[in-house]
């Protein structure tokens, strides 16, 4: 392949020689050498050969408030010469995280008023374990160990995270999942309702937690960990009758539930918190990505009152990171909130610009290629198939992949999950990118039918 810039090939060499990609065939890529992004500004990203590219993945669902804001950039630089790191270790803390646990616990759900910091989602699906245990060992039921999760689900590629996400390609990786982690069928009614309603499909989906718990034993359960609506699984929006049912079975039964809010969390929904779109009540929410509008690497677990009262009378929680509630990362996370907040951007996405993406994204369901498009808010999935009465895929010719490569060509990032094209473009992205996000999806399903076709 030639280059306009010759830098693209020796950025391309020092990747080859030096670095591994996450989530990559090396091989592959030493071969084709990736694609260099050099700069970004709002909802567009630049590579170094010189295109735009409307970026509708938001990085990897991160980006909340686009790229190039000044003032994340000032409160970094700021807390920087301030107090450029100290640990939570040893009975201390530093203002900015807990200027930020109070900010947090300002938007998040009734109850729930504490907040242990981390690098990332995985991390905080790891300390989401260990404080699951932990807080039944202090019960006196140290037998509530196992931790239901869903087939598809991602919770993270760490070890513990990993386990906790029904991602088959992943557990074949690494003898996962480990102990004491058991999945349960995704609500996915496109491909697997069969001859089901959506609403008799959900209510199936539901019932496979409480079937779970009475087969594993209520005294052995400790958590059940979801997220409202599944990012990395194809944007899997649960059939409406999913939710309540699963809201009585966890009623019902005696342990914690997780809302994995790392994609829904921060506005995604049009809510704050995916919790809040569909009236959960989490004992726990694991959070990231848009909390720092991923400028810098963050995340948490947020947790109800009632439960850490439990965990007052435990002696020492022995868990945490070096990073943990960094001060860097709090003080841009403040920023990012206070942003959020005072330009009413979450108030934007729910009046305005998640009604609109929705219209426009449902208009591509007359496109051939196209068996359902769906989405809440700011999120969206198009499922790709050869037979729409039927929802039968094109077995075997990598269709998604085919759709991704024409984005990627033709200015746009539309992320592929199997034959399911999904986009989460940033939440400050206008009605004007929006018609460009959709014209440019369209043309790419023509350019990938023409393919299937020829």
């Amino acid at each position: 392949m030639t280059h306009k810039n010759p830098q693209t090939r020796e950025w391309q060499t020092l990747s080859s020689d030096h670095h591994l990609a996450p989530f990559s065939d090396f091989k592959q890529l030493k071969e084709k050498g990736p694609r260099i992004i050099t700069h970004a500004k709002g909802v567009y990203l630049w590579d170094s050969e010189g295109n735009q590219i409307l970026d509708g993945m938001a990085g990897l669902w991160c980006v909340a408030i686009g790229y190039g804001r000044d003032e994340l950039a000032e409160a970094a630089s700021q807390q920087m010469r301030e107090l450029p790191y100290y640990n939570l270790f040893f009975q201390t803390a530093h203002p900015p995280v807990l200027e930020l646990s109070k900010a947090i616990a300002d938007i998040a759900p009734e109850g729930m008023n504490h907040v242990f910091f981390t690098g990332s989602g995985s991390e905080g699906n790891d300390t989401m374990l260990r404080m699951v245990r932990h807080y039944w060992a202090i019960k006196g039921q140290p037998n509530k160990k196992t931790i239901i999760s869903r087939v598809n689900g991602y919770h993270g590629s760490t070890v513990a995270g990993a386990s906790l996400g029904g991602m088959t390609y992943m557990h074949e990786q690494g003898d996962l999942p480990i102990p004491g982690i058991v999945h349960i069928p995704q609500p996915y009614w496109f491909a697997e309702g069969g001859d089901m309603t959506p609403e008799a499909f959900g209510i199936w989906a539901a019932n496979q937690l409480e079937e779970k718990i009475l087969e594993l034993g209520v005294d052995n359960v400790g958590a059940f960990i979801a997220e409202p609506i599944q990012g990395a699984g194809g944007v899997i929006v649960p059939p409406d009758s999913y939710w309540p049912r699963i809201k009585e079975i966890l009623a019902k039964y005696d342990i914690l539930f997780v809302a994995d809010e790392v994609i829904c969390g921060f506005g995604r929904t049009g809510e704050w918190f995916g919790s809040d779109f569909y009236g959960l009540k989490p004992d726990m929410m694991t959070i990231a990505k848009g909390l720092t509008s991923g400028y810098i690497p963050m995340g948490g677990l947020v947790v109800r009152d009632e439960v850490v009262a439990v965990l007052n009378e435990g002696g020492d929680f022995n868990h945490g990171f070096t990073y943990s509630g960094h001060p860097v990362a709090a003080a841009v996370a403040l920023e990012n909130i206070r942003i959020m907040r005072e330009e009413k951007i979450i108030q934007r996405v729910h009046e305005k610009t998640a009604p609109y993406l929705q219209k426009r994204l449902r208009e591509l369901s007359d496109h051939p290629l196209v068996g359902e498009v769906r989405g809440v808010g700011l999120l969206g999935a198009i499922e790709l198939v050869k037979d729409k009465a039927t929802r039968a895929r094109y077995e075997g010719r990598g269709v998604g992949m085919i759709c991704r490569q024409f984005c990627f060509d033709n200015g746009l990032i539309m992320r592929a999950v199997g034959d399911t094209m999904i986009i989460a473009p940033p939440l400050v992205i206008s009605e004007a990118e929006i018609d460009e996000l959709v014209a440019k999806a369209r043309k790419c399903l023509d350019l990938t039918l023409s393919v299937l076709e020829g």
